[in-house]
């Protein structure tokens, strides 16, 4: 352990000489570690994906990194899952009681800041530890469609594609050359695929992928079918050859 960081790290309150709270930074680390996630915004919704790696006989039918959050609200995470499940009971808590509220659909902006204002409480007071889960929200509100990063030091930042977890650098890079807003949402999930298939180990097949959307006409999350996922992934073979090398 460096000397300037020895002591600096034992408790969440406690910054060191050079202005940083280790803690946090060892939550985000725990994201880095965490398998590949990625949203995008396309003009006719959003896709939201994830890559899972059951273990034998484990019977993977649910995803377990993809939540639905409200009717036209979707997450995926990276990082320490559990912890994403905390997070998504409270954002459908939230989501809910603002239905009942304002009788009206909660916007995916303040789902956003509402999970952003828990984690920066989290690093704040003593006796508790950051969340050590990075969140993708996506949905389609009265702003149109959204697309929302949360991470554990309670930032939160809207994107039109983001990716989050090992790999997520090469994967930003790639979608920064490849992106496009006028996307379709068929070529969205073609690019989301394209997109875990670098960072994943395993270049072939779909069975490690699981992906959601949520349509701009419809404003209904849902599940996409393996079968679907199979021609996204035919779809990506074509467009984005080289990045399965």
């Amino acid at each position: 352990m460096l000397p300037t960081q020895q002591g600096y790290d034992r408790a969440i309150t406690v910054f060191s000489p050079d202005g940083r709270l280790y803690q946090v930074e060892y939550a985000i680390e725990t994201v880095r570690r965490g398998t590949i996630a990625v949203g995008i915004k396309s003009k006719d919704g959003i896709i939201i994906a994830a890559e899972e790696k059951p273990r034998k006989l484990q019977i993977s039918d649910t995803a377990q990194k993809i939540f639905q959050i409200d009717e036209h609200v979707g997450v995926a995470a990276a990082g320490y899952i559990p912890d994403a499940r905390s997070q998504v009971d409270n954002a459908r808590f939230f989501s809910q009681s603002n239905k009942l509220i304002y009788d009206e659909p909660v916007d995916v902006e303040a789902i956003a800041k509402h999970l952003a204002d828990q984690s920066q409480q989290f690093t704040q007071y003593a006796g508790v530890r950051p969340f050590g889960v990075a969140l993708i929200l996506g949905g389609v509100d009265s702003t149109g469609n959204s697309l929302f990063l949360t991470d554990p030091s309670g930032t939160y930042i809207s994107y039109e594609a983001i990716a989050i977890g090992s790999g997520s650098d090469q994967v930003t890079d790639f979608l920064e050359k490849t992106y496009k807003p006028d996307i379709s949402l068929e070529d969205a999930g073609a690019l989301a695929t394209a997109s875990i298939y670098i960072a994943s180990e395993d270049k072939e097949g779909t069975k490690h992928i699981r992906m959601s959307q949520i349509k701009s006409d419809t404003k209904s999350f849902e599940i996409i079918s393996d079968e679907q996922i199979e021609k996204f992934a035919t779809i990506a073979k074509e467009k984005y050859p080289a990045e399965k090398k």
